[in-house]
């Protein structure tokens, strides 16, 4: 399989779980991830986003993510160390999980990843006062500039 076009992912050139997150390996192992290699951190880090973002990743991991375009192992770098190696970390609930990551989105100014990262928080059991609840705290320590760039993504992700 070739290029396919996850939507609402922050893809090559893209527009853009249970709440308590189970049981989860502490320490994948670090093998290099390659499509339909089955790689440990591949797999976990697809087994992650499918439960992350339920049915926008196909089943299978023989799936490709790449798109023959500049970059385009990004994503394939994001699924194994941020998606395996580092949600599917015991330690932290994905709830928590996602608390930490609006905020780094927030005071980054990443607002395509932070489009995706608002519908995990939802998947991750936040509700939309708990979002500008985020949101309003980050002005404090990212400055407003920062939160009313973050409130428009976030608006934009929940009308999706």
């Amino acid at each position: 399989m070739r290029a396919k076009t996850v939507k609402g992912f922050p893809a090559a050139e893209s527009d853009s779980d249970s709440a308590s997150g189970g049981t989860q390996p502490t320490h994948p192992s670090a093998e290099p991830a390659e499509p339909g290699g089955g790689s440990d951190l591949r797999t976990a880090g697809l087994k992650t986003l499918r439960e992350l973002l339920p049915g926008v990743f196909p089943e299978g991991d023989d799936i490709d993510l790449r798109d023959g375009r500049l970059g385009e192992d990004l994503v394939e770098i994001g699924v194994s160390s941020v998606f395996g190696a580092l949600w599917a970390r015991d330690g932290l609930s994905r709830r928590d999980r996602s608390l930490v990551t609006l905020g780094i989105l927030i005071a980054l100014g990443a607002e395509t990843e932070l489009k995706t990262h608002v519908r995990i928080a939802l998947a991750n059991g936040l509700t939309e006062d708990e979002l500008a609840e985020v949101l309003y705290h980050a002005t404090g320590y990212a400055g407003f500039p920062r939160s009313v760039a973050a409130r428009t993504a976030a608006r934009e992700a929940l009308s999706q």
